[in-house]
């Protein structure tokens, strides 16, 4: 089964964290209308350091969406992207 990850900041508040990741979860589908997920696994995780989690996405070619916050000076608050790829499991769940 397909698991969807979305990886938050967590510089941001825990409430504006789920939203985020609402966001950021609704961008990938909009990109990826002919995507396999199904509702099926869906993990919100926490990171301090968006930016190089992107760039290490990008060495291993794992696509990904991501949402850019206009309240927050166009910063990048959260991305989703559907792997299985074991570079997941060091981060923790969001709130923790």
């Amino acid at each position: 089964m397909q698991k969807l990850y979305v990886i938050i900041r967590n510089d941001i508040s825990l409430a504006y964290q789920g939203v985020q990741g609402g966001h950021a979860l609704a961008q990938w589908l909009i990109e990826n209308p002919n995507q396999t997920w199904n509702n099926e696994f869906l993990i919100y995780l926490g990171i301090d350091d968006i930016n190089k989690f992107m760039f290490k996405l990008d060495l291993k070619e794992i696509k990904y969406s991501k949402f850019i916050e206009p309240d927050m000076g166009n910063q990048i608050t959260a991305i989703a992207c559907q792997s299985t790829d074991k570079i997941f499991e060091k981060l923790k769940l969001m709130g923790t």
